[in-house]
Parts: C-alpha cells; sequence; structure tokens
C-alpha cells in the first residue's frame, strides 16, 4: 500500500511541475519580447520591404494659378492634376534636383516677372518646360523658357551661329513677359496664356472656336497641353511645400546664386579663351556664365555691346592648370 501510494504523487507532482516550467518559460520570453519592442523602433520591413510607404499625395482643397481658381472639384480636372503630383512626388532625381536649382536661379527670374506684371507663378512655367537647365528639345526650342528661333527673334533675341540669346536666362525672361503679356491682353486669363505657350495661340485659337468654349478646364486637347497647365500647379504647390511631398533638403545644400559683375565688349573678340584668361578665369568658366557665347569668338561687326559676366573674385575655385 505504501509503494502504490508513492508512485502517483511523484507522477503528478512532475506533471504539475513541468506545466509550471512551461508556462513560466512562455511568460518570460513574452515579457522580453514586449520590453525589447517598447526599445526598439518598429521595423515595418516586413509590412513594407523598401522601408517607406508609398502613398497617394494630398492635393490641396483649394487651388488657384496666377490668383485664378482651380476646379478640383470636377473629377476629371483632380485625376488629371493629382497624375501630376504622383509623377513629381516619385521622380525623385528631377524634383531634388530642381529644387536645388530653384535656390540659384528664381533670383534670377523673379524680379524680371515683377517688372513685367507677369504673376510671379510663372516662374513655375519655365521649371516645367527646362527644369531650370538650358535644353534643347527635339523640335530645337532652345534654353530654360524653350524658344523657337522664330519666335526668339519676334520678341528680340539675337539668334545666330556666335550668339543665342536664347540661352541667357534674363533675356529669355524678357521675351516669355512680352509673350505671355500678349497672350494675356488676347484671352484675359492666366491659365489660357499659360496653355498657349505650350500649344501656340493659333492652335488654342483654333480649339477654342471648334469647342465653343473659352475655358481651359473645358478644352479637349493633346496629351501635352492637356497635362501642361496641371504640370505647372503641381510643380508650385510641391516647390513651396517640399517637405509635405517627403523631400527634406537642407539649406546648405542648395545650389548657390551666382556672384557676378560685368564686363561691357563692343568690338570682336578674336578668342574668348584668351579673353577668359585675360580676366583670370578660363573658358569653361566664361561659357557657364554666359551660355550665350556659341562660338569661341565674336566678330562683332556691328560693334553691338554685349555685357559679358565674369564671377567676383572668391566666389568660385578657379581648378589650376597642370604644371
Amino acid at each position: 500500500m505504501t509503494t502504490s501510494n508513492t508512485k502517483p504523487t511523484f507522477a503528478k507532482t512532475f506533471i504539475i511541475g513541468t506545466i509550471f516550467i512551461i508556462f513560466a518559460f512562455f511568460l518570460f520570453s513574452s515579457f522580453s519580447s514586449q520590453k525589447q519592442n517598447e526599445n526598439e523602433p518598429v521595423n515595418n520591413s516586413d509590412k513594407f520591404p523598401q522601408d517607406y510607404k508609398i502613398v497617394t499625395p494630398k492635393i490641396p482643397n483649394d487651388l488657384e494659378f496666377c490668383g485664378e481658381p482651380v476646379p478640383v472639384y470636377n473629377f476629371e480636372v483632380y485625376e488629371r492634376l493629382e497624375r501630376e503630383f504622383i509623377v513629381n512626388t516619385y521622380w525623385h532625381s528631377l524634383t531634388i534636383l530642381t529644387l536645388k536649382r530653384a535656390n540659384r536661379w528664381f533670383p534670377v527670374i523673379e524680379p524680371i516677372l515683377k517688372k513685367n506684371n507677369i504673376p510671379d507663378d510663372f516662374k513655375y512655367l519655365c521649371v516645367t518646360e527646362s527644369t531650370l537647365l538650358n535644353l534643347i528639345s527635339p523640335a530645337n526650342a532652345v534654353g530654360f523658357w524653350q524658344f523657337l528661333k522664330s519666335a526668339a527673334t519676334r520678341y528680340d533675341l539675337e539668334v545666330n551661329n556666335e550668339v543665342d540669346e536664347r540661352y541667357s536666362v534674363e533675356k529669355a525672361t524678357e521675351a516669355a513677359c512680352k509673350y505671355l503679356q500678349e497672350s494675356y491682353a488676347k484671352y484675359g486669363s492666366w491659365t489660357m496664356a499659360a496653355a498657349s505657350y505650350n500649344m501656340g495661340v493659333a492652335g488654342v485659337n483654333e480649339q477654342l472656336d471648334r469647342q465653343k468654349t473659352n475655358n481651359y478646364y473645358n478644352l479637349v486637347l493633346n496629351e501635352e497641353t492637356s497635362r501642361y497647365v496641371f504640370r505647372v500647379i503641381a510643380t508650385k504647390v510641391m516647390m513651396n511645400n517640399p517637405k509635405e511631398y517627403g523631400f527634406d533638403i537642407k539649406p546648405e545644400e542648395l545650389y548657390k546664386p551666382f556672384e557676378t559683375y560685368e564686363v561691357d565688349v563692343n568690338s570682336a573678340v578674336p578668342d574668348w579663351a584668351t579673353f577668359a584668361k585675360d580676366n583670370g578665369v578660363n573658358y569653361k568658366i566664361l561659357k557657364m556664365y554666359n551660355p550665350w557665347l556659341r562660338e569661341n569668338y565674336l566678330t562683332n561687326k556691328a560693334k553691338k555691346l554685349y555685357k559679358i559676366k565674369l564671377p567676383v573674385e572668391g566666389s568660385i575655385e578657379v581648378i589650376p592648370e597642370l604644371d
């Protein structure tokens, strides 16, 4: 009897002890895991493999371009606008570079727009045209404002083998202002003036007559012009609120404006490289500050006055020549 009573008691005690140990282990593991989660940052890599969320960028409820309301209450307008917000938000490299360049070039463009009574919003049209680079389009439109040769000469820009003022940001901005003033006088709408900058006055006039409307947002247009004003608006909103769209660029990372002075030239220049050396720089720097000089010489038979920009001493580190 004594032996038979001892065995069940030992077995029962062993089972209960084992259960207790297992329970204590799981309790400790759960507590340790919880403490670890509290002390360590949450890792969303399992949920978001790229370590960031891709979301639809926010579009403000009230939008305007040059003081003219954008009808975002219309679903088709909203969706076209949303497309440009998404493209600008997730085309990271181009948007970052544009934000950096704007710090250099907006201070040049803004006072020219203001002087000519053109709304400040048109600096974003310039961004849309060229991303603030002296580009050449497949149609041979040139410069920040993308002028064709015929339009450039109409608005008093000199274009030839030696000089092409479409590459001068200042002079091209002046020419763009003249175009926009004419277009606004014709349509009474800065939005329509912007559309005509892309499509041309003749093209816009044809569509206005054909479709019996005078509102850009009611027009059926080609893909490029249909997107054009929306791209300008999206660019404006995002460049004014970059952090809201994920672009955290420090002030010191922005490109600095050029510090320059001018030298008058009213005669021929046989060799711009020699001219550059005589002024303490090299040909590359001379071209960087004066991209409208298209040859390495200037005949200038008419003795026209040209103003050549050069960097203020100490504002740029000149790379020394090799020994």
